[in-house]
């Protein structure tokens, strides 16, 4: 786009519903960036989540993107992005914003922009926060309109537990059992072994990224599912030797733009794709819907697990995700 850019941000916090729990810890709020972009009268957004694992806080990620405010005064697009900030969150919401910019700027939706087709009415995985067994199978016995569970696992002995008192409250439903790096080795072969019967999905993330080379050693029918242990295009030839599939989430791979290419070139090697999200916003999810639009598994619940979501965002209907033209990101927009 040959024209100046002028660059915003926000900082702000979404209360989550209850608490929100997983092996590393807990949290009742969500702390996320907007950036805004404006450009010809024409405002683009972006939204993404500073990820404390990936040593991103909201000071860090926020420096990082005021970094690029004069470069920004120039021609600007996408793949010169690339060159500009490293992978994660501060690139992603520049990136997810100057698509949505250049949707304004020349009046079409992103889908058709990324010669991709548009998105389709797509099941998402509803998540089960980590608590004792008897609560998570509560929780799964109120999810009824959830044909997919992503059930978050601490990677002790109580998790056989709470797998099998979810799987008694929710016998027509599979599972996305996820480990956030939980697990070692000796734990993770005893889960696989005793769950052999249950109709699971897919196992995510079940060691730390740094001792994952010990996965091509397990032995199990599952599917196990980088996360943590996948960013960028650059990953794959080593994930590719221990896992069955990727979760592609665009705060990891900096943006929309990565994350298609990683789409791409993980299924010229065989991986199946899942599409994740961190706990945010629709602003988050909607560039994150048309990477699902090639994915196996579906998990963009993050809405769903705020107290309240922005205006115009997605509609959800049980567990099916709404095709809809937006007003919040992706579609044109009157001045």
């Amino acid at each position: 786009m040959n024209i100046a850019i002028d660059l915003d941000i926000e900082s702000q916090n979404w209360p989550i519903a209850g608490q929100f729990r997983i092996a590393r810890g807990q949290k009742s709020v969500a702390e996320l960036i907007e950036v805004r972009l404006h450009a010809n009268g024409h405002t683009g957004h972006g939204e993404c989540v500073p990820y404390a694992r990936y040593n991103e806080s909201i000071k860090s990620v926020s420096e990082q993107i005021n970094s690029i405010k004069e470069p920004l005064q120039i021609a600007f697009s996408c793949k010169q992005l690339q060159d500009m900030l490293p992978a994660g969150a501060a690139r992603n919401a520049v990136d997810c914003a100057l698509w949505d910019l250049k949707a304004q700027i020349v009046q079409k939706p992103v889908w058709e922009l990324a010669n991709m087709e548009p998105p389709t009415k797509m099941i998402t995985a509803c998540t089960l926060s980590l608590a004792t067994a008897q609560q998570m199978a509560k929780a799964a016995s109120e999810l009824s309109d959830y044909p997919l569970l992503k059930v978050k696992l601490a990677g002790n002995k109580e998790d056989i537990s709470r797998i099998r008192a979810i799987y008694a409250a929710r016998t027509d439903a599979k599972f996305i059992l996820d480990g956030n790096e939980g697990f070692d080795m000796h734990s993770l072969q005893a889960l696989c072994d005793q769950i052999d019967d249950l109709p699971i999905a897919a196992i995510e993330q079940p060691l730390p990224a740094k001792y994952d080379q010990d996965l091509q050693h397990i032995n199990t029918r599952f599917d196990l599912c980088a996360d943590e242990s996948l960013h960028t295009c650059s990953d794959l030839p080593n994930i590719a030797r221990k896992y069955q599939m990727i979760n592609i989430k665009l705060d990891k791979t900096g943006g929309l733009t990565e994350a298609l290419r990683l789409c791409e070139q993980a299924k010229l090697l065989g991986l199946k794709i899942m599409v994740g999200c961190m706990v945010s916003t629709s602003l988050s999810m909607l560039p994150a819907l048309l990477v699902a639009g090639k994915a196996t598994l579906v998990d963009l619940d993050g809405p769903l697990l705020l107290k309240a979501d922005r205006p115009h965002g997605l509609q959800y209907s049980g567990a099916h995700i709404m095709p809809q033209s937006s007003k919040l990101w992706g579609y044109p927009r009157r001045k």
